[in-house]
């Protein structure tokens, strides 16, 4: 008889995070935009569905950015942190109005200190052993990191012992077209970078950007042919 498969510690999902993502597993990176311009992006985003929005802090004057887009959304979306390199940076995103942290990479001091500040957190990795210390840390998804170098294969892969409740979140390479092979190996959601937002596009084009993701979603799972 087969051993079954646990995590190494109780997994309980931010709950905030978890309604968001239920309502749109996408997460919109808006990396690069100005405070200036990070309300109108954000709004479209959520007029087309998505529920989740990051600004990296490689942006200019991100924390301001944060704070626009926390105070421009209703309360069902969650705003948060990319390419959080440290843990000093995470009172920071908390006092802005975020209650999300994506890393790059696995560093246990920032997973703990988003955790012990009652922050939702989404570590980048790339093989199992960094994926299950990230669990053991209190990480509430997994970031698949960069997912067109692991691709589904690795997706797959990792959903057989990876227990089915951790959402596995690609990222990198996410365009419209390509969802479906990751959806099928076990992914639950996507991280969006540049073929979502690029620095000095539209609102416009931003809110067609997000139009053909969700519809590239939808065609994914099977909702629509």
């Amino acid at each position: 008889m087969q051993p079954s498969i646990n995590l190494p510690a109780p997994f309980g999902m931010h709950a905030g995070l978890a309604k968001a993502f239920a309502a749109c597993p996408l997460i919109a990176i808006l990396r690069g935009v100005t405070p200036a311009d990070a309300a109108e992006h954000a709004r479209a985003l959520y007029e087309a569905g998505f529920r989740i929005v990051e600004v990296p802090l490689n942006s200019p004057q991100p924390f301001d950015s944060i704070a626009a887009i926390r105070q421009a959304l209703p309360a069902d979306a969650i705003v948060g942190a990319g390419t959080v390199l440290h843990p000093s940076y995470v009172d920071s995103v908390k006092a802005a109005g975020g209650e999300l942290v994506v890393m790059p990479h696995s560093d246990a001091d920032v997973v703990r200190a988003a955790k012990a500040r009652g922050l939702a957190c989404a570590p980048g990795v790339a093989t199992p052993n960094e994926a299950f210390l990230a669990l053991k840390n209190g990480a509430d998804v997994l970031k698949m990191f960069p997912a067109e170098q692991l691709g589904p294969a690795v997706a797959k892969a990792w959903r057989a012992v990876i227990a089915q409740e951790v959402p596995l979140v690609p990222v990198g390479g996410i365009t419209p077209d390509n969802m479906g092979p990751f959806l099928s190996a076990g992914a639950n959601g996507f991280g969006l970078g540049s073929a979502l937002y690029k620095p000095g596009q539209s609102a416009e084009a931003t809110a067609s950007h997000a139009k053909a993701f969700i519809d590239g979603l939808a065609k994914a799972r099977g909702d629509i042919k």
